[in-house]
């Protein structure tokens, strides 16, 4: 007799976001929403825990051993230009589409009432604030808090000391490689919860903003996913079909996973290590993928940079303003440089917005009126976001080889 076939992961998580909207829904219709935010929320928090929990030591590990297994200082250098290169170009192409759809319908948004708003802007940091903030002064607490960048710094230089120290350094490689090792294995003991963790992360975020999404704000979500879902389509297809020889149809297929994960954590850092997962299996290799995520996870906002244009446009509308043709342009380069400004920063979508408000001379306060929903736009931006992740990981290793069979020659 043979056994039955069991579901995939992919599979199952999409089962249990499918049951969660439904759970969510029946909890807004009853009227008790924070049931659901006192009850299921918390085992969804205990989730996310666990996975960032592990994200550190396999960030910190997995770069260290790339480092290593590249026994080459150069080539680090050649990957991270690349990936930084594909990273600002996406953003940039991001913002525009995101700008091309809002116009399209800015004529379908509401007019929402702009008086007495309020907005307190939390403190922006400038870029050369973040280049300082990038280097550790110690080596505890980028660990404690998960400061990605500083963490990835904390591995190039181990790796780099490593490499250096020849025979010296092996045992500690030994040791780095190990480590690495288990924490994959924990990895992916947690990531088995995944179906029960993203069910209890999408219950309570229905439950409460199920009727707001039907409101006023629809058709700038609208907009907002619609952008989402072209940039994806477009830009990561032909991305990943040119550079990488990638079927753009197995590209979406092998990243469902992580999809479902990020729409229902709205984490980058939290999807990390099903993201990895997804990489590696399409094509990415383990040392550039573990360089080539962390760092987009942190510094790679396509999604937000959509959700930047969008929100630009609705708010002017909002206070009666259009909007020229080099203020949306201006729009574009403040919001592909912010990106990387912000890098690492807590709530930095919602700061990278008041800086692009800024730039074009639009009123802050306006902020609040999409700040209600904020959470919505963030699911769907953090797809965007580890998508072109993924994407940049599946490029950068595709050219990569090319270039080593280039040498070969």
């Amino acid at each position: 007799m043979s056994k039955k076939k069991k579901l995939s992961l992919a599979a199952q998580i999409f089962i249990g976001l499918f049951l969660g909207i439904i759970a969510g829904f029946i909890f807004l219709a009853a009227g008790k929403a924070e049931w659901a935010v006192a009850y299921v929320k918390p085992f969804g928090t205990i989730f996310l825990n666990l996975i960032k929990f592990i994200v550190v030591p396999i960030v910190l590990c997995s770069i260290i051993g790339g480092v290593i297994s590249m026994k080459d200082i150069r080539k680090v250098g050649s990957i991270g230009w690349k990936t930084v290169v594909y990273y600002l170009f996406t953003t940039a192409f991001a913002v525009i589409i995101g700008l091309i759809f809002a116009n399209l319908f800015k004529g379908t948004f509401q007019v929402l009432q702009t008086s007495d708003l309020e907005y307190e802007v939390a403190q922006t940091t400038n870029f050369m604030d973040t280049l300082v903030n990038i280097f550790p002064s110690n080596i505890i607490q980028p660990l404690a808090n998960a400061s990605m960048l500083q963490v990835i710094v904390i591995a190039l230089f181990f790796g780099f000391g490593i490499i250096l120290a020849g025979e010296k350094g092996e045992p500690l490689a030994k040791v780095i490689v190990s480590l690495s090792d288990v924490s994959m294995i924990i990895m992916e003991l947690i990531l088995k919860l995944s179906p029960i963790g993203v069910f209890c992360l999408i219950t309570p975020v229905v439950a409460e903003n199920g009727a707001k999404i039907l409101g006023s704000l629809a058709m700038v979500l609208l907009t907002a996913y619609i952008s989402y879902v072209v940039h994806a389509v477009v830009v990561y297809s032909a991305s990943v079909k040119t550079m990488a020889g990638l079927s753009p149809v197995k590209f979406f297929k092998g990243m469902a996973p992580a999809m479902a994960m990020a729409f229902s954590s709205a984490s980058s850092v939290g999807t990390l290590p099903l993201n990895l997962e997804c990489a590696e299996k399409l094509g990415a290799k383990r040392d550039i993928a573990s360089f080539v995520l962390p760092l987009g996870a942190t510094i790679n906002m396509d999604g937000t940079a959509i959700y930047q244009g969008v929100c630009a446009v609705f708010i002017a509308t909002c206070f009666g303003i259009d909007l020229t043709l080099t203020e949306m342009m201006t729009i574009v380069l403040t919001a592909t440089l912010a990106s990387i400004g912000t890098a690492g920063v807590p709530g930095s979508g919602m700061i990278m917005l008041a800086m692009v408000l800024q730039s074009v001379g639009l009123p802050v306060e306006g902020i609040a009126l999409v700040a209600g929903v904020d959470r919505i736009f963030d699911m769907g931006r953090t797809v965007v976001n580890i998508t072109g992740d993924s994407a940049c990981a599946v490029v950068v290793s595709s050219l990569e080889d090319r270039k080593q069979e280039k040498k070969k020659k």
